[in-house]
């Protein structure tokens, strides 16, 4: 039996939303049971997370050091209880070192950041799927460029973590034009699922090779710049498709929020 670990990218809601009342109060509902799943679906219990998460650009991929991250609150405008939570998982820098000669394996230059902690695009969902705390966790930071291909292959180069025990998850949306979402919609009308549909048909291609240049050329997809103005909450989902390799992807979640479309979806 092999604890091969898929690669997934998962919607991380809205600020601190799990956490929180909501009018209607089963806004978050789908997601939540789609987090507090997660584990269950796995082949094994992970010797380590990596995440990429939308919160957080550097210049160069720069992956986090810090042996014991602290929680970074970074939304504004909500309950105080919700600037109070806790989720204290260990860091990992052996994984750090991992992840970062991977990289520069595969001719990337990287960084690493000993101070930073985890942001809400990690805290948040993690909490709910992993309230235990107990995996050692590493973040990895986009690349500011946000240029799809290179995270592609930056997720290639990653690769070879999923067969250490490793769940690789890129956090994000895939629907992420907040302007739209607080204004809310039309009884019954949900956008973004033009893209939706290219997105789901891109990810779940047979032939990885027309998947990756799908998705290399996702903002000349249907919809695209509707769904994200600006690509840094879709961006992680280059990356767990480009640790995939091979394996198809598959959608496992679509949750319609805030007159909105928004899915995940897993590799292996």
């Amino acid at each position: 039996m092999t604890d091969r670990q898929p690669t997934m990218f998962v919607p991380h809601g809205g600020g601190p939303c799990f956490f929180m009342d909501w009018n209607p109060p089963d806004t978050w509902d789908r997601q939540r049971r789609f987090l507090e799943n997660l584990p269950a679906s796995l082949p094994a219990k992970p010797k380590a997370l990596l995440v990429i998460s939308g919160h957080w650009e550097e210049r160069v991929f720069t992956v986090q050091t810090n042996p014991a991250p602290p929680l970074l609150f970074d939304y504004q405008g909500f309950p105080l209880h919700t600037y109070q939570l806790t989720w204290p998982a260990p860091g990992d820098p052996e994984l750090a070192a991992r992840a970062s000669g991977l990289l520069e394996g595969a001719g990337f230059q990287t960084e690493a950041d000993p101070a930073r902690g985890f942001d809400h695009g990690v805290f948040v969902p993690l909490k709910v799927a992993f309230p235990e705390a107990d995996i050692p966790t590493v973040q990895l930071s986009l690349r500011a460029d946000l240029d799809p291909a290179a995270h592609l292959a930056a997720g290639r180069a990653l690769a070879p973590l999923r067969d250490e025990g490793v769940l690789i998850i890129g956090s994000g949306n895939t629907y992420h034009n907040m302007a739209v979402m607080m204004r809310g919609g039309a009884e019954g009308n949900v956008r973004g699922l033009d893209f939706d549909r290219w997105l789901t048909s891109a990810v779940t291609h047979e032939d990885p090779e027309v998947r990756h240049a799908m998705l290399a050329a996702w903002d000349q997809a249907p919809g695209a710049r509707d769904a994200n103005p600006r690509e840094e909450h879709l961006i992680p989902l280059h990356v767990a498709a480009g640790a995939a390799l091979a394996d198809r992807g598959g959608k496992t979640l679509e949750d319609h929020v805030l007159g909105a479309v928004e899915s995940a979806f897993r590799f292996g």
